[in-house]
């Protein structure tokens, strides 16, 4: 239940995304800011499904409602700042990095969660299941994802 507020603003953008460039189509010293598979939409999609799954995880942990929403924020903020490396190092939309890919978002929303209850954190073994299930989960959701044609790329 912890890290799902993470995991669904994560996947939120690839069922509800779509649309006009975060970026706006700018770009950075030559190269695209994000490109255009991330989206204002997808933000917004992303941010609200975290918030939502905060929220409802609230009525039973009341201390989700702020680390799930700020994990919610960090999952964005990887992903964000991931996108903007690999635009950075010239890689193309879509193009896998596998670390970049699967963590960063996982990083920055336990980074962004750590300031609003450290002592509600996951023990080391606790950390170490849920790093080795967002592996797992990253490669069976993207994989499903490409099946049913909601992404072009099956990473």
């Amino acid at each position: 239940m912890f890290i799902l507020p993470a995991y669904v603003a994560n996947g939120a953008p690839v069922i509800f995304g779509g649309g006009k460039p975060l970026d706006l189509g700018k770009s950075f010293r030559g190269k695209r800011i994000f490109g255009d598979h991330k989206t204002i939409r997808g933000l917004i999609s992303g941010l609200l499904s975290g918030f939502i799954i905060s929220l409802l995880e609230s009525f039973i942990f009341p201390f989700m409602l702020v680390i799930g929403t700020a994990m919610s924020f960090g999952t964005h903020a990887g992903d964000l700042f991931g996108s903007f490396v690999k635009r950075r190092i010239g890689m193309k939309e879509g193009e896998s990095f596998a670390v970049l890919d699967q963590y960063l978002f996982f990083i920055f929303a336990l980074l962004f969660a750590l300031p609003f209850g450290m002592s509600h954190f996951p023990d080391i073994w606790g950390l170490v299941f849920i790093t080795v299930l967002t592996g797992i989960l990253h490669l069976l959701t993207n994989r499903a994802a490409f099946k049913l044609n909601l992404k072009k790329v099956p990473w």
